[in-house]
């Protein structure tokens, strides 16, 4: 069954009683479907402009070795927009997703398959229920492992790039460190029924892309297993929800962050639970420097705006410069990194200065280069404002 849970805040959550499918002799419960699909549901609400009243939320899920549509008013009450299948080339046995892209105007879809092991393909559509040949992805340097779900979605503060946490899964055998894993006579018994649930272990990934199809793969887990002593070292655990949510910090004072709940307990009791992960906005990655300094520089761009914003984080000694230069990589007058004084601090959104001023709009609209010196610091984003 698929069951319905809210929140106003992300962090404090409730299942109302909806009363609409029975279970268990009662209707007192949070299901809102039951049946076909419903071993991996995966609602979206559309952000399609022409999208129909009654179909503001979509969905798609796996039956019979496909994948069918769904539709909905209210993220509720659910039914098939279609009898038959509309996607059928794929395993489709674990999540498989679907979007609105408000940059190009059109319906994506990312589903699971098999090539080399567990893999990702993508298909397009403009209607949501004819969709183009799917297509598998590319990725660089490499897949460097299996990949099960993908849980990729535009960012929301930046919707041109498609960001990915799909989940590793890693068969480790049966190792002297599997047997040093956490509940070892219950990863025995799951391993007796199959080898895999007691040696492959799986956590949380980080990937992006900007034109949806060919996605850079960090090979470092984004969310490790942890410290835990139960619920995050067995096959099933550690996958990453699909979506992000902009949360508010613990700390007073603080701004908001985002929030990425993973499961745990999967299949080692009577249920399973998600635990709630934050980082800083924007801060999936960074270029890091050392304190003894160093220093990137971009591709060419163009850009329109006035200032140049940077989120960033500095320890008390470190510090960030930067230089615009010119297509060809040379200093452009009264923007060199000697005009830059040092930023230092923690912020999300800082304006960058050349000699006490931040207008850089003269520059608006020409390939520019922008050069950092970063020493015991990390760059998390940049933007022209």
């Amino acid at each position: 069954v698929v069951c319905y849970a809210e929140s106003h805040d992300g962090i404090h959550w409730t299942k109302p009683e909806l009363g609409l499918i029975e279970f268990d002799g009662g209707k007192q419960n949070n299901i809102i479907w039951e049946g076909m699909g419903s071993h991996n549901f995966a609602p979206f609400k559309d952000e399609n402009p022409d999208c129909k009243p009654d179909e503001k939320y979509k969905a798609l899920g796996s039956a019979e070795r496909a994948l069918y549509a769904f539709k909905s008013a209210d993220g509720i009450h659910w039914s098939l927009m279609s009898d038959e299948p509309v996607i059928t080339k794929g395993a489709f046995d674990s999540q498989n997703l679907a979007f609105w892209d408000t940059v190009r105007g059109e319906y994506r879809e990312y589903h699971r398959d098999f090539r080399d092991g567990r893999d990702i393909r993508t298909g397009t559509s403009k209607d949501f229920l004819n969709w183009s040949e799917p297509e598998w992805l590319d990725y660089s340097p490499s897949r460097v492992s299996e990949l099960y779900t993908n849980q990729i979605i535009p960012y929301y503060r930046a919707p041109h790039i498609f960001l990915g946490f799909p989940t590793r899964y890693n068969d480790r055998g049966w190792t002297e460190s599997t047997k040093a894993l956490p509940e070892l006579e219950y990863r025995r018994l799951r391993g007796y029924v199959s080898e895999r649930e007691g040696t492959a272990v799986t956590d949380g990934m980080f990937m992006s892309s900007r034109d949806g199809g060919h996605f850079n793969v960090w090979p470092e887990s984004f969310i490790r297993p942890g410290l835990r002593l139960r619920g995050n070292w067995f096959y099933g655990d550690n996958y990453q929800n699909w979506g992000l949510v902009e949360t508010k910090s613990h700390i007073d004072g603080a701004p908001d962050e985002i929030s990425i709940y993973a499961s745990e307990d999967s299949h080692q009791g009577d249920d399973s639970r998600y635990r709630r992960y934050t980082i800083r906005i924007d801060g999936f990655v960074s270029m890091q420097g050392p304190l003894s300094g160093g220093e990137f520089v971009t591709k060419p761009l163009t850009f329109k705006g006035g200032q140049l914003v940077i989120n960033f984080s500095t320890s008390a000694a470190g510090s960030i410069q930067v230089e615009i230069q010119d297509a060809s990589g040379n200093a452009l007058p009264g923007f060199g990194l000697d005009d830059c004084p040092e930023v230092f601090g923690d912020d999300l959104e800082r304006i960058v200065t050349w000699k006490n001023d931040t207008n850089v709009s003269q520059l608006s609209g020409q390939p520019i280069r922008l050069r950092f010196l970063l020493k015991d610091a990390d760059l998390y984003s940049i933007r022209f404002s």
